[in-house]
């Protein structure tokens, strides 16, 4: 994200367009006794436990966070809007479970979620035949809006599902042309944990890198419930890479990085989204300094349009941190709050008997200045927001190092 010129572009979105009030109290969760009106649910899947849940609560708070600014704006006419939070433990199974559950309730009229991008293939089906929008700021796997065969024929499957996270057939291109270009880092080691996520982000990386005319000097993939990579470490060192590619998450990315280090290869671990957590840092030790990761979009706390995003979430005063997906988060859910106020407005004031597939419908055209600068959706339910950040560890924290959009 650091280059200036862009940010200035996102920067001049005007950030005056949510009017984030300032939060004060806790007691917008009343159940719409203020507005005498309806109350309307957004649900939320993520992992809330387990080696995820870092992210995840990062996810539930921001999108609780939307539903009391919308509350306090009293900004649906007789909607009061309350957050159901449900933890998917970042299992598949227990995703599709979620989904039923949040289907059963005639409330929720959108969720938020989740994470991963191998449980919104578990749910998307039973949103989609309950024509209940889903919105995702994390998941970023090409094949849910663009159909498995996405490389050569796009086809949209679900039309009830919807991102604000860019895709990684655009985030594992972008680090490679970093890695080549800038970084000038020409032989790679690529390693995956065989998850959708994982797996999808490291072919598309490879497959640019290589486009580039860099090596790809070995490959490997890894059980994702093991903590020793040390055989792998190994590998890596007597491959004679310069840089290592990690597609998956921070929780194996952390000790993978640390053990390659141990085991004398002194070059950087490069992964997606999936890994840029202050969890890594934690994870992969001291050793970590020079370790690279792309996230979705600009850093939030260099938005002028996500200052009072930022402040709010502070006055809130939620235990957790906003994470990477804080801002994505609460765009996904100001985008489901748009879409209801839109049904509402015409139906004369009130929601009709079919709102889920109003709705639904709504957010196809759902266009406003978010936290994270523009939110709108292309004909397959993408973000029209493709802008990718690179950040380094330096001194023990993920520092910005450049941002852009990747060039095909």
């Amino acid at each position: 994200m650091r280059q200036r010129s862009l940010i200035a572009i996102t920067a001049a979105l005007s950030a005056g367009a949510l009017t984030l009030t300032a939060c004060g109290s806790r007691d917008s969760d009343d159940k719409g006794s203020d507005s005498g009106g309806t109350t309307v649910t957004i649900g939320v899947d993520a992992p809330l436990t387990g080696d995820l849940s870092a992210l995840g609560l990062g996810i539930k708070n921001s999108v609780d966070l939307a539903a009391k600014t919308a509350n306090k704006k009293k900004y649906v006419d007789g909607v009061t809007f309350k957050i159901e939070a449900l933890d998917d433990q970042a299992q598949p199974s227990s995703g599709q479970q979620n989904a039923t559950k949040l289907v059963a309730d005639k409330s929720v009229l959108g969720v938020v979620g989740p994470l991963n991008s191998s449980v919104a293939e578990s749910m998307q089906k039973v949103f989609d035949d309950a024509k209940l929008v889903e919105v995702s700021p994390a998941n970023t796997n090409p094949a849910l809006t663009q159909g498995t065969d996405w490389q050569n024929s796009k086809k949209r499957v679900y039309p009830s599902y919807f991102r604000t996270a860019t895709t990684d057939a655009i985030q594992g291109p972008f680090a490679a042309q970093y890695l080549f270009n800038d970084a000038k880092k020409k032989k790679v080691f690529v390693i995956d944990d065989k998850k959708t996520y994982g797996a999808g982000l490291a072919a598309t990386f490879t497959a640019e890198f290589k486009k580039l005319g860099g090596a790809v000097a070995g490959t490997e993939h890894i059980n994702p419930d093991s903590k020793d990579f040390s055989a792998i470490a190994t590998k890596v060192k007597n491959s004679g890479a310069d840089v290592v590619y990690y597609g998956g998450e921070y929780p194996q990315a952390g000790p993978l990085s640390k053990q390659i280090k141990a085991a004398g290869a002194k070059i950087p671990v490069v992964g997606g989204d999936g890994i840029y957590s202050a969890d890594f840092i934690k994870l992969a030790g001291a050793s970590a300094a020079g370790d690279l990761a792309t996230s979705v979009g600009a850093p939030v706390e260099e938005l002028p349009s996500a200052k009072e995003f930022v402040a709010n979430y502070k006055a809130e005063n939620y235990k957790e941190a906003f994470e990477a997906y804080g801002g994505y988060s609460y765009d996904s859910a100001w985008a489901i709050i748009e879409a209801v106020k839109k049904v509402v407005e015409d139906n004369d004031g009130k929601l009709p008997d079919d709102a889920r597939a109003k709705v639904t419908a709504a957010m196809q055209n759902v266009s406003f200045d978010g936290v994270t600068g523009k939110v709108a959706f292309d004909e397959f339910g993408d973000a029209t927001n493709k802008q990718l950040t690179v950040y380094a560890v330096e001194n023990g924290a993920w520092k910005s190092v450049k941002s852009g959009t990747y060039t095909g």
